[in-house]
């Protein structure tokens, strides 16, 4: 079975808002640090945003910072990503991954399916 599971992508307008899910299965889950990835047409993956294993720290790269929030549930061993104010250059497929905190390096080589977020003018 899949380890993690993104979902909550869709077609949303410019301006819009839209939340990312990604369910983890494993124990392991909670002692994981956590970070959402994008991929777009024609351009390298990329991490958007990561969050600790405790919950306590997160990163944004710079070009969704102020309007993406992510975000964690130990207990549902859920990872989200809250994305406001949505720009049609944040069309991607999301994928959420364990990463290593120090390097921002995802844990798994496996990527699974992602979810597909497309912002329309």
């Amino acid at each position: 079975q899949a380890q993690v599971v993104e979902s909550g992508g869709g077609l949303v307008q410019a301006g819009g808002s839209l939340r990312l899910s990604c369910a983890a299965s494993g124990r392991t889950f909670s002692s994981d640090a956590m970070g959402w990835f994008r991929q777009a047409p024609g351009k390298e993956r990329e991490i958007v945003a990561a969050i600790s294993s405790g919950g306590n720290t997160a990163y944004y790269a710079n070009s969704v910072k102020n309007r993406f929030t992510i975000s964690r549930d130990k207990a549902e061993n859920t990872v989200y990503l809250q994305m406001n104010s949505l720009k049609p250059e944040d069309t991607a497929v999301y994928y959420c991954n364990a990463i290593n905190w120090a390097t921002f390096s995802p844990l798994h080589e496996d990527w699974g399916q992602g979810t597909q977020v497309t912002v329309s003018s």
